[in-house]
């Protein structure tokens, strides 16, 4: 990426964060948006601390080069939150996609040079790496979601049979062996 639209992203990061994190927020109902922007106690509410620390951290990754390992560590608390809350997998990550809508519109001027189009272009190309980056991680919590649902179904029924008496403790049939001489 180029040092004009990294200098321009820099220059109105807080700007931007408070954007995407408005937008971020928007996907949830109307009423919990207003508690996540509203409320500052990070105690009172993690879902919007853990969100605008990652988005923040995150916005400043993709300033740097795309390392995945430590965009998954800024990203999976926010993903995995999503993910208990039964979004979809397009909803948990749309937040990402939005990022694009808010550059464009924050740097609306900037943006008309030809030289910072073709910044922009690669620059949003990373974002896109991010988005599959959050599905990826978006599917590994579902699935330990189904098969932590799935034991717990298989534990409560063994134990009902167990109560009922249709689960008996046996040893396991072993056959004798003859040695045969020769």
């Amino acid at each position: 990426m180029g040092k004009g639209l990294k200098r321009l992203i820099e220059d109105k990061k807080n700007q931007i964060i408070k954007t995407w994190f408005d937008a971020s927020v928007q996907t949830y109902a109307p009423d919990t948006a207003e508690f996540l922007k509203g409320q500052k106690d990070p105690f009172a509410n993690p879902v919007g601390n853990t969100t605008i620390n990652g988005l923040t951290f995150l916005l400043d990754q993709l300033l740097k080069d795309f390392d995945r390992k430590t965009l998954a560590t800024y990203l999976d608390p926010i993903i995995r939150i999503r993910a208990v809350q039964n979004f979809t997998p397009s909803q948990a990550t749309e937040f990402i996609i939005s990022l694009k809508q808010v550059l464009r519109n924050t740097l609306k001027k900037e943006l008309q040079e030809i030289q910072l189009a073709h910044e922009l272009s690669a620059f949003e190309s990373k974002i896109d790496q991010l988005c599959l980056l959050a599905f990826d991680i978006y599917m590994e919590c579902r699935e330990k979601i189904y098969e932590i649902g799935a034991n717990e179904t298989r534990n409560r029924i063994f134990r009902a049979f167990e109560r009922a008496g249709l689960v008996a403790d046996t040893a396991v049939y072993q056959p004798k062996v003859e040695k045969t001489r020769t």
